[in-house]
């Protein structure tokens, strides 16, 4: 009987060690090694610190700089006769741009007719006058009334004439012609007039816009997931479509407090230098903002993610033998490098390259 009791205890002994010889062969099984043909496959990089990328790129329009720019009004309502200049044009300080056909400027002709009438008048009173005074038949008073009478006619037609004269008439025309000229010398960005239109005196809108184009003001629309992103100082590249090969400096110059109610945007504006006037006011351009902050964030090739549920994850390496998978949280991705929050050390290697092959591998041992 003892005998018996002895065999069997060493029975489950040996079962027992070949269960758990059994269970550590298929442990062994199961763990992924890298083969030699698999590891000429892949390739590696490294995690490091670097400064983050907070760039970003938008579209934008070309305007001119309204802080350098002259608006010209009429200065009476009427008719344009002539129109002598188009959008686009160079202009030169007191140059014509126009030529109007107004009843009050008419009417100003007519009151300086009149007070020639009057100057002729009173002139011929106080003449007699003096006559008078001198052979002792008009008194000293009646001949200064006389003289005060001739200088209020003076004074009348003066006043005439220099409202013609501000009303663009040289005082002798009276056909109620009056001219617009240019206030400063630069290019015409702003037309709202031609030939036979009439303007009333109760519009109260400019005719013609005109800049030099020095400067030049480029608006930009940024979504709201971006704000963050952008700050007044921050540098600005402008691209156009005439000079694709050429990236123009700026800074931004001004960020609108409110949102566009339409596109739900946030509005920026980018001050340009225009020395060579080749920004032209309505022109389409790209604008790349670079974040100035300069802060530092763990980077890793874009190429090494792994994208599977909604969330991301790299394959570290250590050796053939040793590799497993990392989750990762994204900070911004910008082209070839992605910045993380965390999931890798600074110093580990990443495999960048057919990484998916050994992920699903590590994902089913």
């Amino acid at each position: 009987m003892k005998k018996i009791i002895s065999l069997f205890s060493v029975s489950l002994v040996l079962l027992a060690m070949a269960c758990s010889e059994k269970k550590q062969v298929k442990e062994e099984t199961k763990k992924f090694v890298l083969s030699d043909t698999m590891q000429k496959m892949i390739t590696l990089d490294t995690a490091g610190t670097a400064f983050v990328d907070d760039s970003i790129t938008l579209t934008g329009e070309v305007s001119f700089n309204e802080n350098n720019v002259s608006k010209v009004y009429p200065r009476n309502s009427g008719q344009v006769v002539d129109c002598k200049v188009t959008l686009g044009d160079y202009v030169k300080a007191g140059q014509t741009l126009a030529v109007l056909r107004s009843a009050d400027v008419a009417g100003n002709y007519a009151d300086l007719s009149s007070a020639n009438a009057d100057i002729a008048i009173a002139k011929r009173q106080m003449d007699n006058t003096e006559s008078l005074y001198k052979n002792g038949i008009a008194s000293e008073r009646e001949l200064t009334e006389a003289r005060q009478n001739y200088e209020k006619a003076k004074a009348a037609k003066s006043k005439i004439e220099s409202v013609i004269n501000i009303n663009g008439g040289n005082g002798s025309n009276a056909g109620g012609t009056y001219t617009l000229n240019s206030p400063i010398s630069g290019y015409i960005v702003e037309k709202k007039v031609n030939a036979g239109n009439f303007i009333r005196g109760d519009m109260g809108d400019n005719l013609f816009t005109i800049s030099d184009l020095k400067t030049v003001w480029v608006y930009a629309n940024v979504f709201e997931a971006d704000i963050p992103k952008v700050k007044e100082g921050y540098n600005a590249d402008v691209v156009t479509i005439a000079y694709p090969d050429k990236r123009i400096h700026g800074t931004v110059d001004k960020m609108s407090q409110v949102l566009d109610p339409t596109n739900k945007t946030l509005r920026i504006r980018i001050k340009l230098e225009n020395p060579d006037l080749m920004l032209r006011p309505e022109m389409f351009a790209k604008v790349i903002l670079s974040n100035k902050e300069n802060r530092k964030a763990l980077s890793v090739p874009t190429s090494a993610l792994i994208n599977q549920n909604g969330k991301s994850y790299v394959v570290v390496y250590k050796s053939p033998a040793d590799m497993h998978i990392a989750e990762v949280s994204i900070l911004n991705t910008k082209s070839d490098r992605t910045y993380l929050l965390g999931g890798v050390q600074a110093g580990d290697k990443i495999i960048t390259r057919n990484q998916l092959l050994v992920f699903q591998q590590l994902l089913n041992q």
